[in-house]
């Protein structure tokens, strides 16, 4: 099974710059999308090997929300956490398989002056993991997205400038309170799976479109596959296309036999 995750910055802008060629050569079972900033109706898209697509879209007109396109039929589809102050912006697809759920997320951004900081903190982090351990008491979970948030220091390229010190606190995506949310998906069991098979830096998944960031590799890695420590055994790879344009984001994978 080769699953792929990706936040495209727009769906109708990535398919006027090769999504279609990129779905074709890679070829994955199931592609998930973050911020798609569009309706379905809006997007004329057609692939004819994803039969299952299911979107899901912020109230607000071209903003957030999230899709993801499968050649396999899942059990059920949940939209959302079912948590009123959460689910307006499209940020959650959930698909239930026979052996596992499938999530995708896109994680709201702190904001550059911080101002969603507090409800990223102590509620969309919370209340995320929470609703992830609850799937998990039925059967496994693979969890992806952009997470907005670059765990370590191994994790962006210039961390020293970013993180939060006692002059500043930090910049959005690398603030102690972000960092420690992730330290909470670790703590509760989930697997970052990049990190099992790469231990160094110099690996991202996101770009300025500043200053030639991408040429030069000046980047975060902010976009994660996690599973349950129950799936670590048949996890055959994890990794990062940064060469596939198209977006400030790169494409994920995950190969895992199921």
């Amino acid at each position: 099974m080769k699953i792929i995750s990706w936040n495209v910055n727009g769906i109708r802008a990535v398919l006027k710059k090769g999504f279609l060629d990129f779905m074709d050569s890679s070829n994955p079972d199931i592609i998930c999308i973050q911020e798609t900033k569009a309706h379905k109706d809006q997007v004329e898209l057609r692939l004819d090997n994803y039969p299952f697509k299911y979107w899901n879209s912020a109230e607000k007109k071209g903003y957030s929300s999230t899709a993801i396109f499968s050649k396999h039929k899942p059990l059920n589809v949940i939209y959302d956490m079912d948590i009123k102050k959460h689910d307006n912006e499209g940020r959650v697809i959930t698909l239930e398989f026979k052996e596992y759920f499938l999530v995708t997320v896109y994680t709201p951004n702190s904001k550059r002056d911080l101002s969603r900081l507090s409800y990223r903190q102590h509620e969309w982090d919370v209340d995320f993991l929470k609703y992830m351990k609850e799937l998990e008491k039925n059967k496994p979970v693979v969890f992806c997205g952009d997470l907005n948030v670059a765990h370590t220091e191994l994790d962006l390229a210039n961390p020293g400038s970013n993180k939060t010190t006692k002059s500043r606190p930090g910049n959005a995506g690398f603030t102690d309170e972000e960092r420690k949310g992730f330290d909470n998906i670790i703590k509760a069991g989930f697997i970052d799976t990049f990190r099992e098979f790469n231990s160094d830096n110099g690996h991202y998944t996101w770009w300025s479109y500043m200053g030639g960031a991408r040429a030069r590799n000046v980047g975060w890695r902010i976009d994660y596959f996690c599973i349950s420590p129950s799936l670590k055994s048949i996890m055959k790879n994890s990794y990062i296309l940064p060469k596939i344009m198209g977006s400030d984001h790169c494409p994920i994978v995950l190969e895992i036999n199921f």
